[in-house]
C-alpha cells in the first residue's frame, strides 16, 4: 500500500496514450520522442497501473506478482522488438488495495499475464529505466462501455496516492484498413478523431461511451471497442476542476489514431 500525497486535493495528472505499431519502440520518431517528453512535464509516479487494449479477459483481473514478464504479443515483425525486456517491478500490495477497495467490481488476482506491448512499447521511453512499480488491470470484454466508464472512477483514490493511471489503445483503430506506407490518411479517419477531440474538450463523456450514434466514421473507427475502451478509464476518473489536453495528435498508417489525452489540474 503506498502513503497518500501530502496534500490530499493533489491529484497525480492521469493519461490516455495512442500506443499505435509497435515498431514505434524501436527508434526515436515524433511519438516516441513525445512519450518522453510527456513524463518529463508530469509529477514522477509512485507506481502506475495500465489499463491496455491488448488484455481482454471474461472478468475483471489485476496483475499480482512481483516480477512480471515482458510480453511480445504481436506477429513477426522487427527481430529487436522480441529482445526487448522492460523489466520493472510489479506491486502486490497495491493489487490488493484495488480489489478491496472496489465494490462495485469483483476482481481477482492474475498471477499469469505481463507487461504486454500496450504498456512496454510506451512506458519504455516514458521511463527507461524501469524502475517505477507497475500492474495492469484487464479489460472484461463481457461488459458494456458504461461499466468500463464507472469502474474508472472507483480507481480514482489512486491519484491520491501518487499513482499514474495510464489508458494504452487507439481511439480510431481499424488493422483491416491499414495503408503501406504511411502516404495517406481515410477521410472517416480524420473526421471521428475530430469528433472525439470535440467531444473530449467538451467533456461530453456520454456521447463517447454511445458512440454507436455518432455515425458512419465511428463504426469504422472502432470496429471492435478494445482499443477504444482505455480511453473511457481515463475521461472517467476527470474531475470539474481538471482539463483534457492532447500532447499528440496524428494519424498512422492511414486508420489509426495516435492522439493522447492528458487529464490534469488548470
Amino acid at each position: 500500500m503506498l502513503d497518500s500525497l501530502a496534500d490530499p486535493q493533489s491529484l497525480m495528472p492521469t493519461l490516455f496514450i495512442g500506443h499505435g505499431a509497435p515498431l514505434y519502440t524501436l527508434d526515436e520518431n515524433p511519438y516516441s520522442l513525445a512519450w518522453r517528453k510527456i513524463a518529463a512535464q508530469i509529477p514522477k509516479p509512485k507506481a502506475i497501473v495500465c489499463i491496455s487494449a491488448h488484455w481482454l479477459t471474461k472478468g475483471t483481473q489485476v496483475m499480482a506478482m512481483q516480477n512480471p514478464r515482458t510480453i511480445h504479443d504481436f506477429g513477426r515483425m522487427d527481430d529487436r522488438l522480441f529482445q526487448i525486456q522492460y523489466a520493472a517491478a510489479g506491486n502486490p500490495e497495491l493489487a490488493q488495495e484495488i480489489i478491496q477497495k472496489v465494490q462495485k467490481a469483483h476482481i481477482e488476482e492474475d498471477h499469469h499475464w505481463g507487461f504486454d506491448h500496450g504498456t512496454w512499447t510506451v512506458l519504455r521511453w516514458m521511463y527507461p529505466k524501469a524502475d517505477i512499480p507497475i500492474i495492469q488491470i484487464s479489460l472484461d470484454y463481457k461488459k458494456d462501455l458504461q461499466y468500463h466508464y464507472d469502474l474508472a472512477k472507483e480507481l480514482a483514490f489512486l491519484r491520491k496516492q501518487g499513482v499514474l493511471i495510464v489508458g494504452s489503445g487507439n481511439i480510431v483503430h481499424n488493422l483491416r484498413s491499414l495503408k503501406f506506407p504511411e502516404n495517406s490518411t481515410y477521410d472517416w479517419a480524420i473526421e471521428f478523431d475530430q469528433i472525439s477531440k470535440e467531444l473530449i474538450e467538451n467533456r461530453n463523456h456520454q456521447a463517447l461511451i454511445q458512440y454507436e450514434k455518432l455515425g458512419e466514421a465511428a463504426r469504422l473507427s472502432i470496429p471492435t471497442p478494445d482499443h477504444y475502451l482505455p480511453l473511457l478509464y481515463i475521461l472517467g476518473l476527470q474531475t470539474e476542476k481538471e482539463k483534457a489536453t492532447f500532447p499528440i495528435e496524428g494519424i498512422s498508417y492511414g486508420s489509426t489514431s495516435m492522439r493522447s489525452v492528458l487529464i490534469e489540474s488548470f
